[in-house]
């Protein structure tokens, strides 16, 4: 019985293979739909804490500012995928000026921390390819890719457990849900996330540049110090800046026509 479980799963992880927008391979054991749910029930505690301090959301003006930017960004990223049109598109500002970081949970949740905008001091082009690399993580399905990978290294466990009629594939997969939350994307997805974020802040209407600018601004404010979470686990400064300034004048035409025209915006669901 073991042995042609395993067997199963093993042919389950040869199957369970998905592209992402640009074209990469992917393991897809979990459905994006069961990433989205897991995210929604994170996005609540991650936000509660700052609603109950009363941090949350509560600088007008960056909130109109940012409001703004990520309007036009998912509007850019719904023509990318259609199908996250239904999606609850959001974004919280989080009042937390020693933290440099944001973020976005399958299902187009996010967060931007206070400190990325005090430290950094972004333009709004910059800080169009922090929201659009985020907004990219949703876009590529990075939170159900993270949540396969957590469950697929505990498969053998799983396999043992159902095998043997116990309840630990269960706990296996509520874990899998819980480290992918938790835990960094791969360098890999956010080098895929800086590629899809410049080509939306491109059509967006921000100017792709910006892209190199922003990570000098980082690579400054990370510089003698321990690097800021949002660098933790991205590509080194150097190279992030060389690889974006390779990618941003092949994104330039992109800009002037958007330049050209009125940008579209989507409404968001805190808007």
């Amino acid at each position: 019985m073991r042995h042609l479980f395993g067997a199963a799963m093993a042919l389950a992880l040869l199957s369970a293979c998905a592209s992402s927008p640009t074209g990469r391979s992917q393991l897809m054991i979990v459905p994006e739909s069961t990433a989205i749910s897991a995210s929604e029930e994170a996005y609540r505690s991650q936000l509660a804490p700052y609603a109950r301090a009363g941090r949350l959301d509560n600088d007008r003006a960056l909130k109109a500012r940012v409001d703004r930017i990520a309007s036009r960004l998912v509007a850019q990223a719904v023509r990318m995928r259609p199908d996250t049109e239904g999606w609850d598109w959001s974004i919280k500002i989080l009042d937390d000026p020693k933290t440099v970081n944001a973020w976005a949970m399958a299902g187009g949740k996010m967060a931007l921390y206070t400190g990325l905008v005090l430290q950094v001091e972004p333009t709004d082009d910059e800080l169009a390819q922090v929201l659009g690399h985020e907004i990219a993580h949703a876009l590529a399905k990075h939170t159900a890719e993270k949540m396969s990978v957590a469950l697929a290294t505990q498969l053998g466990v799983a396999a043992l457990a159902l095998g043997t009629g116990s309840q630990t594939a269960g706990a296996a997969g509520a874990l899998a849900a819980s480290l992918a939350i938790e835990l960094p994307y791969s360098r890999t997805a956010e080098s895929e996330a800086d590629r899809i974020g410049i080509e939306l802040a491109a059509k967006a209407g921000y100017d792709p540049r910006a892209a190199v600018s922003l990570w000098r601004k980082m690579a400054r404010v990370s510089e003698g110090k321990a690097p800021p979470q949002f660098l933790s686990t991205h590509p080194s400064p150097e190279t992030r800046i060389e690889e974006l300034a390779a990618i941003a004048p092949k994104m330039m035409p992109y800009y002037e026509q958007a330049r050209q025209s009125r940008p579209p915006e989507f409404r968001l669901q805190n808007s």
